[in-house]
């Protein structure tokens, strides 16, 4: 039998061998009281995103009753739960479709990061040589910049939308990714599993991708949950700045901006999307730290 004949029984193997133990760390997360604190927040917030369009009590972006206070009634019936802002839109209403928005854009941008990332610390890991010189200097150019200037000059430069926002969080982050990647590539490569795909002639991309990223998966998920959390805190300072999702849709950070003025006489405004943001985060951070805490039983 060729090599390229047992690529797929193997592949088929190592699929069936990581199904399993996803499954069994699932069932180890719930020993963890940490994880399930963590699940139970960004499960809210699933939630809610989800359900925004059949639970909001008001259209996000209609303009009902200016400076409304929390609990007080709407003109047409109703309760605004958690007041409105200066254009009379409910928060409440304002705060769930927001939750939308974070939850496609944060772990969309992380994705993409991650794809990018991951692709170039295992040929910089595994190949070596000038490979890895090319990509470990332009990965240090790029982390040689502060962050957030790096954000506000991405987004400046090519405008502020959805797209742009990945585009930026994948060129700012990517290079962070790739040389976790790298690192975990350099101990594993020298593993027997890599050295007998070697010997059978497997091709470099398919040792990199079968035999060698799945074992380097539990520092990767880790560092996944945790980067989530600082692209929602990434994409809330840029619609603070005034760089994030054109308005007027829902943007956690844009309300905060939008009532900054306002936030001594009105502090419910900005509190209110301020705990939006803490929360979630808090909840990918909590959920790391018990993927984390598993991860040394399992």
């Amino acid at each position: 039998m060729s090599a390229r004949d047992t690529v797929s029984p193997i592949a088929s193997s190592v699929a069936a061998r990581a199904f399993i133990k996803a499954l069994r760390s699932l069932a180890l997360l719930r020993e963890s009281k940490i994880a399930i604190a963590g699940i139970a927040l960004v499960g809210f917030w699933v939630i809610v995103a989800l359900l925004a369009p059949l639970v909001a009590p008001f259209p996000p972006n209609a303009q009902i009753q200016p400076f409304a206070a929390p609990l007080a009634a709407a003109p047409d019936g109703g309760i605004f739960l958690l007041g409105t802002d200066q254009l009379g839109r409910d928060i409440l209403s304002r705060v769930m479709w927001g939750a939308r928005t974070v939850l496609f854009f944060a772990p969309l941008a992380t994705l993409s990061a991650y794809t990018v990332g991951i692709v170039m610390g295992l040929a910089a890991g595994y190949f070596g040589g000038w490979v890895d010189d090319v990509l470990s200097r332009v990965s240090d150019i790029i982390l040689s910049f502060p962050v957030l200037v790096l954000y506000i000059l991405i987004i400046a430069t090519i405008g502020a939308s959805g797209i742009n926002i990945i585009i930026a969080v994948t060129f700012a982050s990517a290079p962070g990714v790739m040389r976790i990647v790298r690192g975990l590539v350099l101990d594993l490569r020298t593993r027997n599993y890599v050295a007998a795909a070697q010997t059978r002639g497997e091709n470099p991309w398919y040792i990199m991708l079968i035999e060698i990223l799945p074992n380097a998966r539990g520092p990767l998920i880790v560092d996944g949950c945790l980067r989530i959390g600082y692209v929602i805190i990434t994409i809330g300072v840029l619609g603070f700045l005034g760089l994030g999702l054109p308005p007027p849709d829902p943007d956690w950070g844009g309300m905060i901006n939008e009532a900054r003025a306002l936030a001594l006489a009105f502090p419910h405004m900005t509190i209110i999307p301020c705990i939006a943001i803490s929360t979630l985060v808090l909840g990918f951070n909590l959920l790391a730290d018990g993927i984390r805490e598993v991860s040394l039983h399992d």
